[in-house]
């Protein structure tokens, strides 16, 4: 049982290789460059801040992308391709090759979150500004973040279509940072019906501001593992649901 669970799983890395998503890692250590050489004109302090800043926002937002990219897409190329017929018709149930295409999927993107850190820590290292221990936390962190959106693009992709699960993705992406702007919204609506209404959303929506660090990265705040804890366990329990959501409405799809 796991050695095709690992089959599979690398054969999601070395797909996701052919679809050169290693290109990402140069674009964004072009875009490191041409950011750092904007902001040379800043103090000291102020360097630091924005370049952490930055540098932490531009891999968070490209790796948000192709996340989305990744997970919304997968079930939809593999039938475009016909492999997924072929995968199917061993003796390979549907639940064990969707969650080690998912692992695959993390796989690839923990490699190039990886490879982007080391980008981003040479360039502070470059600018001779200081390492803390926040900006570990908040890229490390940043892998929990992509595990959840990765779970929702592949529970949307079971049963829909590439363009739907990445529109539904990125609006859970957004709508999972502005959770609580909707539970505040919902307790000082006059109707009983509205208030039940944005609590069950914003239950429902991925808490996506508690695997945020990038502030704290910012203004160098540590972060004691006892905050920490709950939250990667939190990203774990909800990228579970999904992903069993996902294979129960995999296992009912009909592709005849």
């Amino acid at each position: 049982m796991m050695r095709p669970f690992l089959a599979l799983m690398l054969n999601g890395f070395r797909e996701a290789r052919r679809n050169r998503v290693t290109v990402v890692v140069g674009a964004f250590a072009f875009g490191l460059l041409v950011a750092s050489s904007l902001l040379t004109n800043l103090s000291v302090s102020t360097f630091d801040r924005v370049l952490t800043d930055v540098g932490i926002g531009v891999m968070s937002i490209v790796l948000v992308l192709l996340a989305v990219f990744l997970s919304s897409g997968m079930l939809s190329r593999e039938i475009e391709r016909k492999t997924l017929f072929l995968i199917v018709s061993k003796p390979i149930s549907r639940a064990l090759f969707l969650t080690a295409r998912f692992a695959g999927n993390m796989l690839t993107l923990g490699a190039l979150l990886l490879a982007m850190g080391v980008l981003f820590f040479g360039q502070i290292a470059l600018y001779g500004t200081l390492i803390t221990q926040a900006q570990f936390v908040a890229i490390g962190m940043l892998f929990f973040e992509l595990m959840v959106l990765s779970s929702i693009g592949f529970a949307m992709s079971s049963f829909s279509s590439q363009m739907v699960s990445a529109t539904v993705t990125i609006g859970a992406y957004f709508a999972g940072h502005l959770g609580g702007d909707i539970y505040e919204l919902s307790s000082k609506a006059e109707s009983p019906l509205l208030q039940w209404v944005g609590k069950a959303t914003y239950y429902a929506l991925p808490n996506l501001s508690r695997l945020n660090y990038r502030v704290q990265a910012t203004y160098e705040i540590p972060t004691p593992v006892a905050e920490l804890a709950p939250s990667m366990l939190y990203a774990v329990a909800y990228s579970a649901v999904m992903i069993i959501i996902a294979v129960i409405l995999f296992s009912r799809r009909d592709f005849k």
